[in-house]
Parts: C-alpha cells; structure tokens; sequence
C-alpha cells in the first residue's frame, strides 16, 4: 500500500448539494433512525433498500467517488473478515435461528455450511454495512460548528455539543495521522502492499494502528489543556456564531423520517419471525 495514494476523506466537503442545506438536527435525526430501522430488522429486502437508498443519498452529497471508494472497500472488507470469524465461532448459527437444515458443503466436525448459515451470515453482514454510506453522508454534509449550535438549540449542554463538534473536526486529522505514521512504517521497511501475504499485511497494519491510537491521545490531552487554558466551561451558555434555524425543508424531511420509524418498529413488533427466509 502506497501512503501516497491514500486520497480518502472523512471530513465535511462543501459541495452546495441539497442534503447540504438542510439542518444538522435534520441529518442527525436521519442518522439515528436509520440506526434505529437497521436495529430492528433482520429482513434482507428491507436492508437491501436501506443500502441502496444510503448509496444514492452518498452520491447526491456530491462528493467525488474517489474519496469514499477505500471506506467502503475497507467496511466490507472488515465485515466479511467478520462473518469468516462469526461462521468459525458459530457455524450452525443459521439453522439454530431459522429452524432448517440444508447442507451446501460438508465438512469435518459441525462445520459443514448449511444453507441457512450462509443466509444469516449475508444478511448479518449487509446489515452491518447499511449504516456506513449513512455515517458517510453525515459527515460529508454536516459542518460541525453549525450542527453542535443546533444540538445545543434543541437543549443539549453546549459542554456536549461543543465535544460532538471537535469530534467531527478531529476525524481529518486521524487520516493526516495515518498517512503520516504509514509513511514512517514504509521507511522502516515494513510491508503494508499487496506484495505481501494477507496475514503478515494485517500484523503489519497492527504497527500503524498502535502509533495511531497513541498520537490519538496525546492529541486529545492537548486540546483538553488548550480549552482549559481558554477558560472553556466557566460559563454555563454561549453564543454561536453558525447557528441556523430549521426551515421548511427540514420540517418536512424530520416528518418523513418519524413516520418511516414508526412504520419500521410496527413492522417489527407485528412480525412472527425474527428473520425473512424465502427458501
């Protein structure tokens, strides 16, 4: 892996695009009813919509391809490493679940892969993936500052909101750190390309991860002392310079996203069946 072709970005980007303009409090909402709907569905065809509706909704931010392409190839990369370890911890998960039994591939002790399994184990993983592009849209879309005065707007301790913007301010400077400690790793000789094998690859990427996590900390500490330094929480409110109030548009969207929330935990409680199998 060459650091200097690591072109993705996880940071807000300003493209002018429809989902743009709307409140942060309106993305957020959409955000955790999205969690929300996910959570409450092992259905694959409604986790089909909600990936594919992420998707287009990723795309109308407007953000180039290119800069979520290896965010999302790393996620369902992550989660298919996820299901090999889920199917090697519980390998008749599936049948237990959905009830049935239908052998695909047999093999030594209770690893024979069974239809069912693999169903589960599909449906599991793409709903863990459903939330990314969602998370991706928020953060593309959302400038901290404004979303941590509406937070604070709706009655949220403005300690918090301000928390929830550095947040997403810092999330930029782990990819610089990355780059950075990637690029030091390389110069020790340590192999992170296609050149060598999956395993020693992922041992290699523990050696960026490390460094990673500690300059996350040491980063953490100095901006603590920075907004100790500033008198940060001395007073119990503060004004905000990006503070915008919800519009129509929002309205109408934040109206949507109830009604979709309630629709999807009715489906849920009204269900006889945890999973949806159509074989």
């Amino acid at each position: 892996m060459n650091a200097s072709k690591v072109k993705f970005g996880i940071s807000y980007i300003d493209t002018k695009s429809p989902l743009h303009a709307l409140n942060g409090i309106t993305k957020f909402a959409l955000f955790l009813a999205w969690v929300t709907v996910v959570l409450t569905t092992f259905d694959l065809r409604q986790i089909i919509v909600l990936i594919v509706t992420g998707l287009l909704l990723l795309r109308m931010t407007k953000v180039p391809f290119r800069v979520y392409k290896p965010l999302l190839l790393g996620t369902a990369s992550v989660l298919t490493l996820n299901a090999v370890f889920m199917y090697l911890l519980a390998p008749t998960q599936g049948q237990q679940l959905i009830g049935s039994e239908h052998i695909l591939l047999t093999l030594p002790g209770n690893y024979s892969l069974s239809q069912e399994t693999l169903f589960y184990l599909v449906t599991v993983t793409l709903k863990y993936f459903s939330m990314f592009p969602i998370a991706l849209v928020f953060v593309f879309t959302t400038h901290p500052t404004e979303f941590a005065a509406s937070l604070n707007r709706l009655g949220v301790p403005y300690k918090i909101a301000y928390a929830v913007s550095l947040t997403l301010r810092y999330l930029p400077e782990v990819k610089k750190d990355f780059v950075n400690i990637m690029h030091a790793q390389q110069a020790r000789g340590v192999e992170l390309s296609k050149k060598a094998p999956l395993f020693k690859r992922m041992k290699n990427v523990a050696k960026v991860l490390g460094p990673l996590i500690f300059s996350s900390l040491d980063r953490a500490d100095e901006i603590s002392n920075a907004m100790t330094l500033r008198g940060f929480g001395r007073h119990q409110s503060r004004t905000w310079f990006s503070q915008s109030p919800l519009k129509k548009a929002d309205v109408i969207a934040l109206s949507l996203i109830g009604v979709i929330v309630i629709l999807a935990v009715l489906k849920r409680l009204y269900e006889t069946q945890l999973f949806w199998y159509p074989l």
